[in-house]
């Protein structure tokens, strides 16, 4: 790729609680006292209040390193993890925490997400930004020894391709490769626009070039093919070596795992970055009432991402430090709008949905304060979320959008407006149609904060006249309900989940048409048009993209079939013996650079 062209590509880079509810001001403001030292890296306010600004990302080394040592990674759940160890098959937060530890992806990314030549595979790209050739560092191998080759890349591409894979992966970033449709559809043995050039090098051209492709759009796991490729691809979800005995090329490979409840992993020697300076990570689930002694204890070195409704009485534990970092994530709340058609693997909506009036979604959000959420609940280590483009990708997302903001007198009028109104003086409405309106929603455990919080949203709807039904359910079984397999549980109306999103700005894969995790099963020729825009050659111009992706978030203010609720601060305590250790995109630091300066957890005085 020409210097220019290149230049083109990198352009555009760049509960009780109702109580404390009922107490809130509107004009509550965080206030900095300037006193106060709290938590190591983090400013205590006289008001209670924190702000992630208030941390470092990177922790501070206490100590010279050992030879060696162990450390304990505490994965923070109330429910087993469900353990599809494998990139390519994962869905669930707590599986991905694992596979950090062991495996990875062949593309690394710099702190704007632009992928870079420092990753175990380096790419060049063609003059007309459709043909990526890749090369996989003469070093990089599996962990049984077996060297990652250009043909287990492809493979990766054809099983999620195939008609029987049954995974969540499949969606645009994979339809914009020439070939794959055909693929995918049967009309062709193979995808055309992938050919393995040696073992090596890899060779993808894609139908359109866009500016994704260098943020997260080209997928970079690949599959070992010779313990894979035998298998019928519908089977290999549920096969040992996926559940019992993963395998990955990372800087740790797994001894031995506890179904649902640890998993231990020792050092890779032949790690292509060098060999790991710890011997060993254990990876063991703490439910989130026993984080906190966990941490005092030195049950656990460090935690990810520590319950933050927690930190305001444990800021100053004296074993670790906070570090912080704003999440690539945010809470939200989900309508249920249509189902999903497995045959073709798109959305199939629903015009009679019970959810599927405008106005009712949207007097559903202005009747929820997430100001006051985040304020009286998280301490402002949560905040209200405006759009679904959240702060971690700031160049995107709209600070001028306010969303909808809380209003239950606008909440009122909307469904006076729209027909929904209480014919038969019970205290909640009937539908247009004056039958009676109960709406089903559905949240998941974890935690002292989970349920009074779903409870508060059930509350503020039923302030504005809706019954609303609440149902809690384990994280499992909770995106089984929702139709995180392709079925979609009819009794289902609304839904309150999080996304973690990608390093790409994209929202196609959570959003369009053709994503299963598009859980609102919701389909909008202007959604389709606008998502399509901000993948397009066009698109290589900053502000042409960021233009789009406003309109985007717009429209789903407009429309929504989902609203978010809260943006989050990632808090993740590390016992003061750890060393070299950071959190979020581009630090440099990785986790085979992990040491310790002592053989046993510091304890908390």
């Amino acid at each position: 790729m020409g210097k220019t062209n290149r230049s083109k590509f990198l352009l555009f880079l760049i509960i009780s609680f109702v109580l404390i509810l009922a107490a809130c001001s509107g004009d509550d403001k965080a206030k900095d006292s300037g006193s106060d030292k709290g938590a190591e890296g983090g400013d205590e306010k006289k008001d209670g209040m924190y702000s992630i600004d208030d941390f470092s990302n990177v922790k501070t080394n206490e100590g010279e390193a050992i030879d060696g040592g162990t450390i304990t990674f505490g994965l923070v759940s109330d429910t087993v993890f469900e353990g599809t160890l494998n990139w390519n098959f994962y869905s669930g937060a707590p599986d991905a925490e694992i596979l950090n530890w062991f495996d990875e992806g062949l593309l690394t990314w710099d702190e704007n997400y632009v992928y870079t030549n420092d990753g175990a595979a380096t790419y060049e790209v063609s003059e007309d930004g459709r043909t990526f050739t890749f090369e996989i560092g003469d070093n990089v191998n599996w962990h049984d020894g077996e060297p990652v080759t250009a043909e287990d890349w492809q493979f990766a591409h054809e099983v999620i391709g195939n008609k029987d894979y049954d995974g969540p992966r499949y969606n645009s970033d994979f339809t914009n490769i020439e070939g794959m449709e055909e693929y995918n559809s049967g009309s062709a043995d193979t995808i055309s626009g992938i050919e393995v050039v040696d073992e090596k090098t890899l060779k993808i051209t894609y139908i359109e070039s866009t500016p994704s492709l260098l943020t997260g759009s080209i997928w970079s796991y690949p599959l070992a093919k010779h313990i894979f490729g035998d298998m019928a691809v519908a089977d290999i979800s549920s096969s040992p070596e996926v559940r019992q005995n993963p395998i990955g090329f990372g800087p740790f490979k797994v001894d031995s795992i506890i179904p649902g409840e640890s998993v231990t992993l020792t050092k890779n020697d032949d790690y292509w970055r060098g060999a790991p300076k710890l011997d060993g990570v254990t990876v063991k689930v703490i439910g989130s009432s026993t984080v906190v002694q966990e941490l005092e204890t030195g049950g656990v070195d460090l935690i990810s991402d520590f319950p933050v409704d927690q930190f305001p009485d444990n800021a100053e534990m004296s074993n670790v430090e906070y570090l912080g970092t704003i999440d690539r994530a945010y809470t939200y709340i989900g309508f249920k709008l249509g189902t999903w058609d497995a045959e073709k693997n798109v959305v199939a909506p629903n015009p009679d949905a019970k959810m599927g009036d405008v106005e009712l979604r949207q007097a559903m959000w202005s009747a929820v304060d997430n100001t006051a959420v985040g304020e009286r609940f998280y301490n402002g280590l949560r905040w209200n979320a405006t759009t679904l483009i959240p702060p971690s990708h700031p160049e995107f997302h709209d600070d001028k959008n306010e969303g909808r903001t809380y209003d239950p007198e606008a909440a009122m009028k909307l469904l006076d407006d729209a027909g929904y109104v209480d014919t038969d003086d019970d205290g909640f409405r009937e539908d247009p149609e004056g039958n009676p309106l109960e709406i089903n929603f559905i949240s998941m455990t974890g935690g002292d904060t989970a349920e009074p919080l779903a409870q508060y949203y059930v509350q503020s709807w039923e302030k504005v006249g809706l019954k609303v039904n609440l149902e809690m359910l384990e994280f499992n079984t909770f995106y089984d309900r929702v139709g995180n397999g392709g079925e979609d549980d009819p009794e289902v109306d609304v839904f309150q989940a999080a996304w973690g999103v990608g390093i790409d700005v994209d929202p196609s894969g959570l959003y369009g048409a053709e994503a299963l995790y598009n859980f609102a099963r919701w389909e909008n020729e202007d959604n389709e048009r606008l998502l399509k825009e901000g993948r397009s050659p066009e698109a290589f111009d900053l502000a042409y993209r960021q233009d789009v992706y406003n309109e985007w978030q717009q429209l789903m203010v407009d429309e929504v079939p989902v609203f978010p609720t809260l943006y989050r601060a990632l808090l993740s305590p590390v016992n003061n013996r750890v060393l070299n250790y950071a959190i979020g995109d581009g630090t440099g630091v990785y986790l085979s650079d992990l040491a310790v300066s002592k053989e046993e957890a510091v304890k908390a005085e």
